[in-house]
């Protein structure tokens, strides 16, 4: 029986290093050169190549490095009764919820029109008014939650939206509602999987939706945003501003217009950061499971994709 990571460098050596400290009876592969692949039992994986998961023909579990799935299941050569599993961490939701209220909050308090007035050495005192914003969560998952919870508890007025019906303590909508749920907002934070429904979301259509300029917060996947519509939004005032960490591709490539932008502001796909010693902690509980005949945690379903 052995374990195996197929993984960009830096977080294949970040879990190298913790899962050996915690299981350093139980051997590693890293990586997808091996002479057996039928030995291999578990794989976490990141960004995996297409296919690469055929050659383990034994494999019980495969784990996903952190919160999205997308990368696996869009490979259908992953057999369907393998279960995949994902990263739910509290620390996870802490990094992105943090860096949701970062963004409202820069936004809100117009810290990027004071940044322009530093530039120039310009006393701007009561230049720039608070926003009243009424911010929507589109995805109230397990990270949209926990982000809207907090905006909420702040005393921002927050909307929800999600596939199903949630209770919340704001109001919340979710499948057939997205027009009334667009009509409430100015700035709408999105943290909806990718999945085939979700792909080319953030676009035109959606956008022409809002009720007024909205400033758009992406934190979900890069796949998600249609970044033509959002530049032609930007630029008709449909969109007040965007904070957008993820991209179509990435790395973003450098003749992309979002990068200087006077509305955009862009970080590297950051937003939510993977803790790998809870992850593998939740890999080894999880495979321990499936030896006894049961469901490992945070199995996902593979018609929804999450």
């Amino acid at each position: 029986m052995r374990f195996a990571i197929i993984a960009p460098p830096v977080p294949t050596q970040k879990w190298k290093e913790d899962f050996e400290k915690l299981a350093p009876d139980i051997p590693l592969q890293i990586g997808l050169g091996t002479d057996t692949p039928e030995d291999v039992e578990c794989v976490m994986v990141w960004k995996q190549p297409k296919n690469a998961l055929k050659k383990f023909k034994n494999l019980k579990l495969i784990y996903s490095m952190g919160a999205g799935v997308d990368h696996v299941l869009s490979d259908n050569t992953v057999p369907k009764h393998i279960p995949v599993c994902r990263v739910v961490d509290p620390l996870m939701a802490f990094s992105m919820s943090n860096y949701i209220l970062m963004a409202v909050l820069n936004h809100q308090r117009s810290f990027y029109d004071f940044q322009k007035a530093q530039q120039k050495k310009h006393w701007a005192q009561f230049e720039f008014n608070e926003r009243d914003l009424k911010i929507g969560v589109l995805g109230t998952g397990h990270l949209g939650m926990d982000a809207a919870n907090k905006l909420n508890h702040m005393g921002f007025s927050v909307f929800g939206y999600s596939n199903s019906p949630k209770q919340t303590p704001f109001p919340s909508y979710s499948e057939g509602e997205i027009d009334t749920f667009l009509s409430k907002i100015n700035v709408l934070v999105c943290t909806v999987p990718y999945t085939p429904k979700t792909h080319g979301l953030l676009s035109e259509k959606l956008f022409n939706k809002l009720n007024e300029p909205t400033y758009l917060i992406n934190v979900s996947r890069g796949a998600v945003q249609v970044e033509k519509d959002i530049l032609a939004a930007l630029d008709s005032n449909v969109l007040s501003g965007a904070f957008l960490d993820v991209f179509e591709q990435e790395p973003l490539h450098q003749s992309s217009p979002l990068w200087h932008h006077p509305k955009v502001q862009i970080t590297p796909h950051i937003a939510s950061l993977t803790y790998p010693k809870e992850s593998v902690i939740q890999v080894l509980e999880s495979f321990d499971l499936i030896k006894k005949g049961l469901k490992p945690r945070f199995q996902v379903d593979h018609e929804k994709m999450y």
